[in-house]
């Protein structure tokens, strides 16, 4: 039987609630998470099956005082596992929890990374696609070269996926927003 296993899964920045659950789902069938790597491989050893929680913080901050941020979670139980992509990887057993513990302890907290994210991350896109994407597509547009609609096809799809990564991380950010409304 084998004691290790690698699986292939793509996240995009703002899916961090699907990843969390993800890895606890393989904690639960007996797959402790070690480690992600590039370009979005989870390696997994063998373990007995528990109820693991599993919490992504964002927080750009902490890289830079690295072992007073890790020691914060530690002093409450959580272990560190890595940091991948700006985000900080920690799990808890569910039997080492009082009540539903996680690592925000409100919506505010949630909603406070959700804005770091997006500096940290959206911002530098948009100015990627703003300077290099759009003008790269208007430019196949007009051009009489054999390779431009390949090219053109080429800027479409990351266009596309730009505004289909935004829209989504925009939805969850208005969700959460509302939530706090109420």
């Amino acid at each position: 039987m084998k004691e290790k296993k690698i699986e292939s899964r793509i996240f995009t920045i703002a899916d961090w609630e699907k990843e969390e659950k993800y890895l606890q789902k393989r904690h639960r069938e007996g797959w402790k998470f070690v480690k992600v790597s590039i370009p979005g491989f989870y390696h997994f050893v063998k373990c007995k099956p528990e109820d693991v929680v599993y919490q992504l913080d964002y927080n750009e901050d902490g890289l830079r005082y690295k072992e007073a941020y890790v020691q914060m979670f530690r002093d409450c139980g959580w272990e560190y596992i890595q940091d991948f992509g700006g985000y900080s990887y920690f799990r808890k057993p569910v039997s080492h929890m009082q009540g539903k513990e996680q690592i925000f302890c409100d919506d505010q907290s949630r909603l406070d990374m959700m804005r770091r994210v997006f500096a940290g991350r959206y911002l530098p896109i948009f100015i990627i696609l703003v300077l290099l994407i759009l003008p790269n597509l208007i430019g196949q547009l007009r051009s009489p070269d054999a390779d431009a609609p390949i090219l053109l096809v080429l800027f479409l799809i990351i266009l596309v996926i730009y505004v289909w990564v935004t829209v989504s991380f925009g939805y969850r950010y208005w969700k959460l927003k509302a939530r706090l409304r109420k």
